[in-house]
């Protein structure tokens, strides 16, 4: 663990207490600040801890999302008495979708705690949001479910979640899509395509077609993103005959 200690050592000196830091994104002190190096220890710096197990973030973003999931389930439950299982799962994962999760590392500055053997810019966008789950892991871990709970009501159910707000908002307009196709036993096709041109960075096009009838288009760096874009081009098409249609 020496090694560990040096790189958070040196971590302090360049960007200020480490305690204090945690302290102030927590709202409380930090028993076991291990917990919290761990959080924010990537996987390319190859260290291990006394029993030779991987020492980074990715266990306790693991655990972070189970406690996120759970504190978020029973606030559901507690607060939307009519709700059936179907509707309280989707309101779960308009709360931590990876989207959210990833404004809410973005906001506190958790890239910043980061300690890593590859540049910061080199990271995927999701690296916010797996390190607020590793935070929460952290706490868990250090202080108990009572202080992992108040942080995520702290920093996620108090700002956040809104039920009205929660009910409009859409987390895949691709998922909205299919679902309402199947409801009406309309066929659908992506036709995804790699499409790069002249871009040095690769990109991918898709040509959406419902009933054999083509209806939206788009174009991204994925084909995931391509297929999200062109569905929510033909979402606002059908719009009034898909009306939200994952609360009926």
């Amino acid at each position: 663990m020496g090694a560990i200690r040096n790189i958070f050592t040196s971590r302090s000196e360049k960007d200020g207490n480490f305690f204090g830091l945690i302290q102030k994104i927590t709202g409380f002190k930090p028993k076991n600040l291990k917990c919290y190096e761990e959080a924010f220890t990537h996987r390319s710096l190859g260290l291990q801890n006394k029993k030779g197990h991987p020492f980074n973030y990715e266990r306790l973003e693991f655990l972070g999302d189970a406690m996120l999931g759970a504190v978020i389930a029973a606030h559901l439950f507690d607060e939307v008495g009519r709700g059936d299982e179907g509707y309280l799962t989707k309101m779960r994962s308009k709360v931590v979708s990876r989207e959210h999760l990833n404004e809410l590392g973005r906001d506190l500055g958790l890239l910043n705690l980061i300690r890593a053997a590859i540049p910061k810019e080199n990271f995927g966008v999701n690296i916010h949001g797996n390190l607020f789950e590793a935070l929460v892991g952290a706490i868990y871990k250090d202080r108990g479910y009572k202080y992992a709970r108040k942080f995520i009501n702290t920093r996620v159910i108090d700002p956040y979640v809104d039920i009205e707000k929660l009910e409009g908002r859409v987390i895949s307009y691709k998922s909205l899509l299919i679902e309402w196709c199947q409801k009406e036993k309309k066929s659908f096709n992506f036709n995804t395509y790699e499409d790069s041109g002249q871009d040095v960075i690769r990109h991918f096009s898709v040509k959406l077609s419902i009933d054999g009838k083509q209806v939206a288009k788009a174009r991204a760096t994925s084909k995931k993103k391509a297929e999200e874009k062109a569905a929510k081009r033909a979402y606002y098409v059908f719009q009034n005959k898909i009306d939200l249609q994952q609360f009926n």
